[in-house]
């Protein structure tokens, strides 16, 4: 069974940090591009990252560039999302996603991503 599996979420206050992790099981990512996104309540999906399986090219929009970093470890055929500096409009569950697209400076679109893991939830509040 092809599966993402989510993880790294939590309660973290203002200006704090966390690092989620996509693995993969049933399949290997090094031929994926991977996505993270997130959706809180009341609120469409958002794309947040991306990273091609080809090269590491990365894509982000501007509501986190600077902030969050996606990365990839093909041997423990996982990704990760390293967020900092976070803020409470960070509030959301997310979600990773395997897609063949990733183009720096165009927006993430869930739509062309398919194996969606569960999510996790990230909380930002004091």
């Amino acid at each position: 069974q092809l599966q993402l599996v989510e993880s790294g979420g939590g309660l973290v206050q203002p200006g704090g940090s966390l690092r989620l992790s996509c693995t993969a099981s049933g399949f290997t990512l090094d031929y994926y591009t991977i996505g993270w996104f997130r959706q809180a309540p009341g609120k469409e999906r958002e794309g947040v990252s991306c990273i091609r399986s080809s090269d590491g090219t990365t894509n982000y929009p501007d509501s986190v560039k600077g902030r969050f970093t996606i990365s990839r470890d093909n041997a423990k055929n996982t990704v990760y999302l390293q967020m900092n500096s976070l803020k409470p409009e960070d509030t959301a569950v997310y979600y990773c996603a395997a897609s063949h697209s990733c183009v720096p400076g165009t927006t993430i679109d869930g739509n062309r991503f398919g194996y969606w893991g569960q999510g996790t939830q990230v909380t930002v509040s004091s």
